[in-house]
C-alpha cells in the first residue's frame, strides 16, 4: 500500500488530520511529518499570550502517524474487506519541549510487536533539525467496524 493511499484511508476529516506525509513504511515502523498551521483553533484558547500545541494533540499525532498509519500498512487490503480499524488502548509519553504554532514535526515509530490484533509501537517526534520534543509508547487494539 502506498503514502498516498493510506493517508486517504486514514478515518478522520480535515479539522482532526494530523498527518501531512509519509516519508517512509515498512513492515518495522513509519515515519510521517505533520505541520501545525498557525491557525488552528485551539491556539486561540491554548495560553492565549503565548500558544503552544497541547500535550493531548501531540500523542494524536503520533498515534495517527506512529500506530494507525502503521497498522493500516502491516493490515493492507486486508482491512477493507473485513471493516477493520484501529483504536488506541495505551500510552506512555514523555514530553520534552513545547511545539509552537507553525513548526514542523517529524514522527518516527518503531513496531514493538503485532499479534493477537495488538500493535505495539515505540514513537518518538522531532523537530526537522531532530531535537526530541516526546517520546514514548503507544499502543492500539484492531476493532470490527459495526455494518452500516
Amino acid at each position: 500500500m502506498e503514502a498516498k493511499e493510506i493517508i486517504n484511508k486514514l478515518p478522520y476529516g480535515d479539522a482532526f488530520l494530523f498527518v501531512d506525509d509519509l516519508l517512509h513504511i515498512d513492515e518495522n515502523g513509519v515515519k510521517g511529518s505533520y505541520t501545525y498551521a498557525q491557525n488552528l483553533p485551539f491556539y486561540e484558547a491554548h495560553f492565549k499570550t503565548a500558544p503552544v500545541t497541547p500535550a493531548v494533540i501531540l500523542t494524536e499525532t503520533m498515534a495517527q502517524i506512529g500506530l494507525v498509519c502503521l497498522g493500516l500498512f502491516l493490515l493492507g487490503s486486508y482491512s477493507d474487506e473485513q471493516k477493520i480499524s484501529i483504536a488506541m488502548t495505551s500510552n506512555s509519553v514523555d514530553f520534552l519541549r513545547p511545539v509552537y504554532p507553525g513548526e514542523t514535526v517529524i514522527v518516527t515509530s518503531e513496531k514493538r510487536y503485532f499479534r493477537f490484533n495488538k500493535l505495539s509501537c515505540r514513537v518518538k517526534m522531532e523537530t526537522v533539525s531532530g531535537e526530541l520534543i516526546c517520546k514514548g509508547t503507544i499502543e492500539g487494539m484492531l476493532i470490527s467496524k459495526p455494518d452500516e
